[in-house]
């Protein structure tokens, strides 16, 4: 005998039954409105209800579905999981993800999967199921497509449950570990790795449900043959048809190159002659070799973990981080200029090459920096600079476009120009167009053999006068030996070319002299041939007079 319905009053001051039939109607328009299959069937399987979804799926007319057990859909040991999700949507009110695969119209079985809560009487007795099948067929595919990608990875590829049991691997783990498929599948991941790693990976899961991925947990498995394996670890997270994390899909990379090529890096910076270290993208000094504690004076651990910044000013650590992303933009900075500050308070001055660190995926983590101690150089430009400042000829820096960087007072002497009035200035607005390509050829001389000599340069002075001068060039060269200018020194010519002017003209009044004596030897010489021909008449008439002279008695 059924209990009796205690009286409610409800919202809508309406009655009990009225309620109930409200709350039927409104189950009705959901079931038959629902995007999902949805059917609702007694407690024996024999369907009551279906929407329009679930002939849609099987290609039956409600009709033909409605009455029907579902036994005729579904194979006999499917229906027999079906009453036994029965049973627990009686116990428990809910099943989820049974699987059915029932069979269509055309005679396709449909994998689906069936969630479905409890049809309740008035009297909040079970009497029944509302079922929700859900079509599993492009999920499949893409759990099938998964499956390939996974098994075809060129890299090992497992998956775990959230407990580390291995449930799927591809060959490439195989080939890592030397186990079989069948020696990993079903094993825990402890099986493989230390306690303390273990302890790491169940951490590493956690971190993949809260956030749906990791990155770069480190795992040393052993292998088959006790090696040890150093490998990175990244981690997604594996959803289920609702999209909870039920696991994790992990790819391994195996890091024995990687690891050898780092230690082989390791060991150029411990053993560069030049002070080298390693820092992160915010300046922390990560690494630094034996020279950068010769250069600043500092122990090796009062270095690493120190920002940078302890050691430069906090403009030269706004240049070093401007350097910093121009490693990551470009990969490289060069001759950035720091003046770390030593143990002993002294200011270093260095320049500064650095180049990208980058993870074993590409990504720039950091720069490795190498310093060059400028101490001599600097005393070598000085000295250098105090030459070209002090020599008595015209001595001007130029870069390679002919731009005059350093000019000394001679040059301004020479010219007529203040200083300011030829440094920063093209050496064209001196010469003419055809010196200037001569002097473009100069310097490409002297970056292919270092230095040019003698070249001809006519530059025109503040007054407007026109000043012979010969060139000689030798490179400027920069830290590294590239040459990246010319030191040119000028000679005046104004007074050799009056000198030779002068012998010019001295050599033409010398011709001038000799033709005159020329003229003058041509008479002495005529007169003397004269007088001898005379003398010779003369003798001549002696004879005959002789001759003619009569005998003395």
């Amino acid at each position: 005998m059924a209990k009796p319905v205690e009286e409610r009053t409800v919202a809508n001051g309406g009655t009990p039954a009225a309620a109930a039939t409200d709350g039927a109607l409104a189950a009705d328009i959901i079931i038959a409105n629902a995007p999902d299959p949805v059917f609702v069937s007694d407690l024996e399987g024999k369907i009551l209800q279906a929407n329009d979804a679930v002939s849609e799926l099987l290609g039956f007319r409600r009709d033909e579905v409605v009455e029907q057990s579902l036994s005729r859909f579904i194979s006999t040991e499917e229906t027999r999981e079906f009453t036994a999700a029965l049973k627990e949507v009686v116990e428990h009110g809910v099943t989820r993800n049974a699987v059915l695969n029932p069979r269509s119209a055309t005679g396709e079985v449909i994998p689906t999967s069936l969630n479905a809560s409890a049809l309740r009487d008035s009297e909040g007795n079970v009497i029944g199921a509302i079922g929700v099948l859900r079509d599993m067929r492009e999920l499949d595919k893409a759990r099938a497509y998964a499956e390939s990608l996974i098994e075809n990875a060129p890299d090992p590829v497992f998956v775990t449950d959230l407990e580390g049991k291995i449930l799927q691997t591809n060959d490439a783990v195989s080939a890592l570990l030397g186990f079989r498929e069948d020696e990993v599948v079903e094993q825990s991941l402890s099986r493989f790795i230390s306690e303390e790693e273990t302890r790491e990976f169940t951490a590493a899961l956690k971190e993949v449900v809260e956030r749906g991925v990791t990155r770069d947990a480190v795992l040393n498995p052993r292998s088959a043959t006790g090696e040890l394996i150093p490998t990175s670890l990244n981690a997604s997270a594996l959803r289920d048809s609702e999209g909870r994390v039920i696991g994790a899909i992990g790819v391994l990379r195996d890091m024995r190159e990687l690891d050898k090529a780092r230690a082989y890096a390791e060991s150029l910076i411990k053993n560069a002659p030049d002070p080298v270290f390693v820092s992160d993208l915010d300046g922390k000094i990560i690494e630094a070799n034996d020279a950068v504690s010769e250069l600043l004076g500092f122990r090796r651990d009062e270095v690493l973990e120190q920002s940078l910044s302890r050691f430069i000013s906090e403009e030269e650590t706004r240049e070093f981080t401007a350097a910093l992303r121009e490693v990551v933009e470009r990969g490289v900075t060069r001759n950035a200029r720091l003046n770390p500050r030593a143990a002993t308070g002294e200011i270093i001055p260095t320049t500064l090459n650095a180049s990208a660190l980058s993870d074993s995926e590409g990504n720039v983590i950091g720069a490795i920096g190498v310093l060059r101690d400028m101490r001599e150089l600097d005393k070598a430009l000085s000295y250098s600079q105090s030459l070209i400042e002090n020599a008595p000829d015209p001595v001007f820096v130029s870069d390679l476009e002919g731009k005059i960087l350093q000019a000394n007072d001679a040059v301004s002497e020479l010219l007529g120009f203040r200083r300011d009035e030829v440094v920063e200035q093209s050496l064209s607005r001196f010469i003419s167009e055809e010196e200037t390509r001569e002097f473009t050829a100069a310097l490409r001389e002297v970056v292919a053999r270092g230095v040019t000599r003698n070249a001809r340069l006519n530059p025109r002075s503040a007054t407007g006068e026109v000043i012979p001068t010969t060139l000689n060039a030798s490179a400027l060269r920069d830290p590294e030996g590239n040459v990246i200018g010319a030191i040119g020194i000028l000679r005046d010519m104004r007074a050799y070319e009056q000198v030779v002017r002068d012998l010019e003209q001295s050599k033409i009044e010398l011709q001038e002299k000799i033709l005159d004596l020329e003229k003058f030897e041509e008479v002495v010489v005529g007169r003397e041939l004269k007088m001898i021909a005379l003398e010779k008449e003369l003798e001549s008439l002696r004879q005959e007079v002789a001759t003619l002279r009569p005998p003395t008695p």
